[in-house]
């Protein structure tokens, strides 16, 4: 499976809750709110882990072998990273690379397919939350585009967001800060300090800080503690995504 590279737009179908008068009177911080999918917005409970390990064995990888716990410790360890940047660096082979991420890909496909992603609590309340703000949404995610199309289907949240983007769509993954700005184009948002990225590892604070945003917050659900989050450089360490308008509102009562 190749991931298309067509970025993902959705319409306005969500159920959500009203941010209520206090938050549309008035002008938030931000414009855009850059949100990562697996550990931040989604819970994946072990899935992408599973087929990390069930693509490594398919490798020749001997599973139990200190080779095998390297490479899935590593795995681990670039959460937030484009697969394909992550085969790369475990296969010297470029062909081997590729294949191992068709093979994770078809993993992941499976293993969605039969359940086990769901929505972090609280996810889609702020996400409705923002775009009833007037603030656009983007899902990131560092995963191809199938699999990410498979995830929101199957959390139905196709058109909940403004935006859906995977590596393939901007050229380069995180930490680089290409999502986030071709997010910015596509959205029409007119300065790069209007921009919120939120996610679970120090590859997405890295992305947010690299782009401009002047939001760059981490949230506790996922891949990294704090001390990793705040070392990267996070502006903010939140406990979930649902604690994220209430930080904006804080912002904004600052202006």
């Amino acid at each position: 499976m190749t991931p298309d590279s067509a970025i993902s737009t959705g319409g306005a179908v969500r159920t959500a809750v009203s941010p209520g008068a206090d938050a549309a009177e008035h002008l938030l911080p931000v414009r855009l709110a850059v949100l990562a999918m697996v550990g931040t917005t989604v819970y994946d409970g072990g899935l992408m882990d599973r087929a990390m390990s069930r693509t490594l064995a398919e490798q020749g990888v001997a599973a139990g072998s200190a080779r095998f716990e390297g490479m899935l410790r590593y795995a681990r360890e670039r959460s937030g990273i484009s697969r394909m940047t992550v085969f790369g660096e475990l296969f010297d082979d470029p062909q081997a690379a590729a294949s191992a991420n068709k093979r994770f890909e078809l993993n992941c496909d499976e293993l969605i397919a039969d359940g086990g992603v769901r929505a972090v609590p609280g996810a889609e309340d702020t996400i409705g939350w923002l775009r009833d703000a007037g603030v656009k949404v983007c899902l990131a995610t560092g995963f191809g585009r199938h699999t990410q199309n498979m995830v929101l289907e199957s959390l139905g949240w196709m058109g909940l967001a403004d935006l859906s983007l995977c590596p393939a769509d901007a050229g380069r993954g995180r930490p680089f800060p290409d999502m986030v700005l071709t997010a910015v184009l596509a959205l029409d948002i007119d300065d790069v300090r209007k921009v919120a990225v939120v996610g679970d590892s120090a590859a997405d604070i890295h992305s947010g800080l690299r782009a401009g945003a002047s939001v760059a917050a981490g949230v506790l659900t996922g891949s990294n503690a704090e001390a990793s989050l705040r070392n990267a450089g996070a502006t903010d360490v939140l406990p979930s995504i649902k604690d994220f308008p209430a930080l904006l509102e804080r912002r904004a009562s600052r202006l």
